[in-house]
């Protein structure tokens, strides 16, 4: 008989480095609906911006992974560019996990609120921010930031700027 219950083992957050780039890669092909980046920004990511960012692992496999970024011209703010999370991650509440370690980090010491686009339909990505705002007791609002015809020339939904704070710390 096969055991089925779901792996139990700890996952480590971790600051990235570029050797996760072509995995991070990888992890967001499984990731659907998420767009997939070249390889190359990924390797930015996981090196230019990697204090900005969370990898998580499970038993030596990536199963989350965060990009952000502080904006140059908002140094009280992390932009959040991209959640993934794979199947083998689900269920634990690390996405959320991956957000409180991201504004905990020195590189976020004098960020106040985050932000972040999500689609009209992306109803997880929804729960999963309005959820990280509630807990710090944090307001969240959101505009139409990027539209689907003026910005994405029709192929693509628009995204919805959500700005969260000002962030409690925890």
């Amino acid at each position: 008989m096969t055991d089925k219950s779901p792996d139990k083992s700890p996952i480590e957050l971790r600051v990235p480095h570029k050797d996760d780039g072509y995995r991070l890669h990888q992890l967001v092909a499984q990731c659907p609906p998420l767009d997939e980046n070249s390889i190359y920004c990924n390797l930015l990511q996981c090196s230019h911006f990697a204090e900005t960012g969370v990898a998580a692992e499970k038993n030596g496999d990536l199963v989350g992974f965060i990009s952000g970024y502080i904006p140059p011209r908002q140094p009280d703010t992390i932009f959040v560019w991209q959640v993934a999370v794979h199947e083998k991650g689900r269920g634990q509440g690390l996405a959320k996990r991956m957000l409180n370690e991201i504004v905990a980090r020195d590189a976020c010491s004098d960020v106040t609120h985050m932000e972040t686009t999500i689609t009209e339909d992306n109803q997880a990505s929804w729960a999963l921010f309005r959820s990280f705002a509630r807990d710090r007791g944090a307001e969240l609002t959101h505009r139409e930031f990027f539209e689907k015809d003026t910005h994405f020339g029709g192929e693509h939904d628009s995204e919805y700027l959500l700005r969260i704070g000002p962030l409690a710390k925890s």
